[in-house]
C-alpha cells in the first residue's frame, strides 16, 4: 500500500499525458476524418478539448495539492517544487484554451474572424499542455527509478 501511496502521482501523470496523446493526436483527426464534415466534427472535437482542458487543470491542481504535502512533511523543498512552473503553465493554458480560444474557434466563420488564427492558437494552447504534461511525467518517472523507492 506504501508502494502505492508513493507512486500515484506517476500514474496520475502517466494518464494525464497518455490522455493529452490519445484525444489531441488521435481522437480528434480521427473524428475529422470519420466524419468528414467540419461542422460535424467541429463541435464534438471541442467537446473532447473541454473535456481535455478540465482534466488538466483538475490533475494539475491534484499533482500541486501532493506537492503541497509533500513540502510540510519533508526537508526535500526544492525538488519537488521543480514541478510547479510546469503544472502552473499547464492549467493556465488550458484555462485560457477553454474560456479564450474554444468558443472563438466553433464562431470564426459565422463572426467573420480569422479561423486559422483561432486554430492555430488552440492548437499551439494543446501542445503547451502536452509538453508540460510530458515533462511532470518525466520528473516522475525518474523519481521512480531512484534506490529508496525501487526497494519497495
Amino acid at each position: 500500500m506504501q508502494s502505492f501511496l508513493e507512486r500515484w502521482p506517476l500514474l496520475l501523470a502517466a494518464l494525464w499525458w497518455g490522455g493529452l496523446t490519445a484525444l489531441s493526436f488521435v481522437a480528434v483527426p480521427m473524428a475529422f476524418a470519420v466524419l468528414g464534415n467540419p461542422a460535424l466534427a467541429g463541435p464534438y472535437a471541442a467537446k473532447l478539448f473541454q473535456v481535455q482542458a478540465w482534466a488538466s487543470v483538475a490533475i494539475a491542481l491534484l499533482i500541486l495539492l501532493w506537492g503541497r504535502l509533500q513540502r510540510l512533511q519533508s526537508a526535500e523543498v526544492t525538488a519537488r517544487w521543480v514541478l510547479l512552473p510546469w503544472l502552473l503553465l499547464a492549467a493556465l493554458a488550458a484555462l485560457v484554451q477553454e474560456h479564450g480560444v474554444a468558443e472563438r474557434i466553433l464562431t470564426a466563420r459565422s463572426m467573420g474572424a480569422d479561423l486559422r488564427f483561432w486554430h492555430t492558437l488552440g492548437s499551439a494552447l494543446v501542445v503547451l499542455q502536452w509538453l508540460c504534461a510530458w515533462r511532470v511525467l518525466w520528473w516522475f518517472a525518474q523519481r521512480a527509478q531512484t534506490p529508496a523507492l525501487a526497494q519497495d
